[in-house]
């Protein structure tokens, strides 16, 4: 018997060249999903790649752009027709804005941050949730942020993109539970990342990717009956 949880699975994780996103990657490689990482930057995404299959997993890294419906929908015509079945989505693909208030933001900047983080969610999961409810199974794992619970000065595009995924997540998970599907939020606080780096506070008391990637394999691994609607995630020392 296969020793690994994951073994013959099919897992999409976006934004998953860098930081939270490449560490899931590895961790369901090492579960022994089959890993599709997606994102938009080439080299980025060669080297998550060869990292991955370096590392014996099975994984391919492919370059598509979430904020663009047609190429989503490219991309479950590629799972489909490849694979034949997803099993485990991640929604990892994000970015932000901060700095400036709400007054002073430009228009394309709010629609940079609403069209990854959210709009890119709707259009992964209109593609890829009736393959899972074609077979009765699947996870969707959102990855949200604390600051969806705060209130952040400075970076409201942000905040009000991540409440916004907390609310199209939560009634998702009611609109596919019957259909064996589980969709879970995971809000991560402060965590060492590219992102988190233009910010203050003492990277070495914030969470590493790694933690995170472990709650994902947390996620992915429940028993059939129950599963975590939203997991807040914080870091042992204050940053």
């Amino acid at each position: 018997m296969n020793a690994k949880p994951l073994h013959q699975q099919v897992a999409i994780v976006t934004g998953g060249s860098r930081g939270i996103g490449a560490a899931i990657a590895k961790q369901l490689g090492s579960m022994g999903a089959r890993v599709i990482v997606i994102g938009r930057d080439r080299s980025a995404l060669n080297k998550i790649e060869k990292e991955l299959t370096g590392a014996g997993y099975l994984a391919e890294a492919c370059s598509y752009d979430v904020t663009s419906c047609s190429q989503v929908s490219s991309l479950a015509g590629y799972v489909g027709k490849e694979y034949g079945r997803l099993d485990i989505l991640v929604n990892n693909a994000g970015v932000g804005s901060f700095g400036s208030p709400l007054h002073e933001m430009k228009a394309d900047d709010w629609d940079r941050v609403m069209n990854t983080t959210l709009r890119g969610v709707y259009y992964t999961i209109h593609a890829f949730a009736p393959m899972m409810i074609e077979r009765k199974y699947g996870h969707i794992i959102n990855i949200s942020s604390i600051a969806s619970k705060n209130a952040v000065p400075n970076a409201a595009a942000y905040v009000a993109s991540k409440w916004g995924l907390n609310g199209l997540s939560v009634s998702v998970a009611e609109e596919l539970r019957n259909y064996g599907i589980r969709v879970s939020i995971l809000c991560p606080g402060s965590t060492d990342t590219e992102l988190r780096r233009a910010a203050s506070g003492d990277p070495g008391k914030m969470l590493q990717p790694d933690d995170v990637a472990h709650v994902v394999g947390m996620l992915v691994t429940q028993s059939h009956q129950s599963f975590a609607s939203e997991i807040i995630l914080r870091p042992t020392l204050k940053p």
